[in-house]
């Protein structure tokens, strides 16, 4: 032991004392003080990347932010203090079209005559999908009809659609055009009482939400936060080309995360987007369903800046 000074305790995982009276780390595995090193050297290296380029939040000429607070004000007119309320699809489609985010129209489809003219009106082809609360977004129980390519698949997906489900009352289908295959992602902003407005981004499915496969980072977000956010999340790969798939554009994801932190740091009154699907091509991203749910303003004392680990 150092002079002076007490015999370590050789059971202690506090570390050994050493002269200065600091401790030395002690690890009861190789395993895991390799660990630690590991995310010393991330943290490292995430603290000299924030310190050389703390990104920039971008402009853009394209968006309506008077048009859009004119907007909320109407729709919060009869709105309490402190309740929230749901847009409707198509006042939730207004909203970010005034930011440059548009949603892929869908018509209404309660009967197979009417879902054989809403896909005449899109054009083949087509998808059909329930909307009931309980099948939405679980393409996995058969609420998805897709590539339908003319009328006769249409009314034949239809009727298996109905006679498996349930009726049409029940399942709300609608028609949607069809888009280019691509990654299923899903990106959203919500606001955390402790930090603020918050933007996440993961993959769609089972899988990752089992996983918890989600990266967050504050708004408003900075291009260098927008391209870590879409890397940081462990199923990544699946963005880049793994297993010699075609990369998707991540730069216009970049944009639509970029696009959606600007909207909700103009404006406080939306409390909460959630776009899902959002399907990433190998050109283009295209968001094809969209909850925007939206209320009066709280207000705020705490104006200082807040920082989010992004390593």
């Amino acid at each position: 032991s150092p002079a002076g000074g007490p015999a370590p305790d050789p059971q202690s995982r506090a570390g050994v004392p050493t002269a200065a009276g600091a401790s030395i780390p002690s690890y009861p595995a190789a395993e895991r003080a390799v660990k630690a090193v590991a995310e010393a050297v991330r943290y490292g290296q995430w603290r000299r990347a924030l310190a050389d380029d703390d990104g920039r939040v971008p402009e853009y000429e394209d968006i309506d932010e008077t048009g859009a607070a004119a907007q909320l004000a109407a729709l919060l007119a009869d709105v309490d203090a402190g309740a929230a309320l749901t847009l409707t699809d198509w006042h939730a489609r207004e909203l970010l079209a005034r930011y440059g985010i548009r949603v892929l129209p869908t018509l209404p489809a309660p009967s197979a005559d009417a879902a054989a003219r809403a896909a005449a009106v899109l054009g083949y082809p087509v998808a059909l999908k329930t909307t009931a609360p309980h099948l939405r977004h679980r393409a996995d129980l058969g609420g998805v009809r897709l590539d339908l390519t003319n009328e006769a698949e249409l009314r034949r997906s239809y009727e298996e659609l109905t006679d498996a489900l349930g009726k049409p009352a029940e399942l709300l289908p609608v028609v949607q055009a069809m888009v280019p295959r691509g990654v299923d992602t899903v990106v959203r902003s919500v606001i955390d009482p402790a930090a603020g407005a918050v933007l996440s981004f993961g993959l769609a499915g089972v899988a990752s939400e089992l996983l918890g496969d989600t990266a967050h980072r504050l708004v408003p977000a900075t291009d260098r936060d927008a391209a870590g956010l879409i890397r940081s999340i462990r199923t990544a790969p699946l963005l880049f080309g793994w297993r010699g798939s075609d990369p998707v554009d991540t730069p216009a994801l970049e944009d639509l995360l970029l696009r959606l932190s600007r909207l909700v740091d103009d404006h406080p009154e939306v409390i909460d987007v959630r776009l899902e699907p959002v399907v990433v091509a190998a050109e283009g991203v295209s968001v094809l369903s969209a909850t925007v749910r939206v209320a009066h303003a709280p207000a705020r004392g705490d104006l200082g800046p807040r920082t989010l680990p992004s390593y």
